[in-house]
């Protein structure tokens, strides 16, 4: 049997899978957060609470390390174990699971040649994709 065939992938089938794909991207997700978190807690043990203090008034908030911002400087930083960049990885997963989602439902209608939601999906995908990509700094 062809695994491209609507024969393999019935329906629930592939409801069942896009729903193990939420999950374990969740719980991924999660223990990403949960590691980068425990690293976190073990490099900074004992530093100062400067650094977790409220804004003052009238200050900006002034968000997070520069590195941190990007996929692309995020990633040296984990292979460094810095805490705060793995936890930033866990949260990039958490956003990226629904992506997924999107793009496999788009496989899912072209297995079940259910072209008017394959368009839909698409263009659904295609506005996820842009403001990730070309949304505000």
């Amino acid at each position: 049997m062809n695994v491209f065939s609507k024969e393999f992938w019935a329906e629930r089938d592939m409801e069942l899978f896009i729903g193990k794909l939420l999950r374990c991207g969740v719980m991924l997700a999660c223990g990403i957060t949960l590691f980068g978190g425990i690293i976190y807690l073990i490099q900074n043990h004992g530093g100062s609470m400067e650094h977790y203090k409220p804004t003052p008034d009238g200050q900006t908030f002034p968000g997070v390390e520069h590195y941190l911002r990007e996929l692309s400087t995020i990633i040296p930083r984990i292979l460094d174990f810095d805490g705060a960049a793995i936890i930033q990885l866990g949260v990039c997963v958490l956003i990226a699971t629904p992506v997924f989602r999107v793009a496999f439902s788009v496989i899912g209608f072209l297995i079940e040649k259910d072209y008017m939601y394959v368009v839909i999906t698409l263009i659904v995908l295609a506005i996820i994709l842009a403001n990730m990509l070309l949304g505000l700094h």
